[in-house]
């Protein structure tokens, strides 16, 4: 019996980063820390960032924050951020997201912070998923 547990263990896929095209540019990734989900919109030429809590609630404070580590660390930090009605979910809208794409792809982790609430994303596999969501605005727009 162990065997056969150990085997479809084994054999589940593993949860990857995933990329859609429709009907928004969407990055998307699961995990037991939380789910993170990037979207751009070309027809209002807007990106968005939302981690999703598994459980729990985000703080109500002020700063959200995020941080990339491994081969091009960079931490950006804003004030513009939405917190969803049940208190699981952040979300941050922005017109440019070069910081936020450049640390998904250079780097090996990236955590979401808000006051003393942390989720850390594993960026392993991401490379495929985020190559064409930055091709993807481009493909929307023709």
């Amino acid at each position: 019996m162990r065997t056969i547990l150990a085997f479809l263990l084994l054999a589940s896929p593993a949860a990857a980063w995933e990329f859609s095209a429709s009907p928004i540019c969407t990055l998307t990734d699961t995990s037991d820390a939380g789910d993170i989900i990037v979207t751009y919109d070309p027809a209002i030429t807007e990106y968005t960032v939302t981690v999703t809590l598994p459980e729990g609630r985000w703080p109500g404070e002020p700063i959200f924050g995020m941080a990339f580590a491994n081969d091009r660390p960079i931490s950006i930090q804003t004030d513009r951020h939405t917190i969803s009605a049940d208190g699981r979910s952040i979300t941050v809208k922005d017109r440019g997201f070069g910081n936020v794409l450049n640390g998904l792809e250079f780097n090996t982790r990236a955590y979401a912070i808000l006051g003393d609430t942390t989720v850390g994303i594993d960026l392993t596999g991401i490379g495929p998923a985020i190559t064409a969501f930055r091709d993807c605005p481009a493909d929307n727009l023709a």
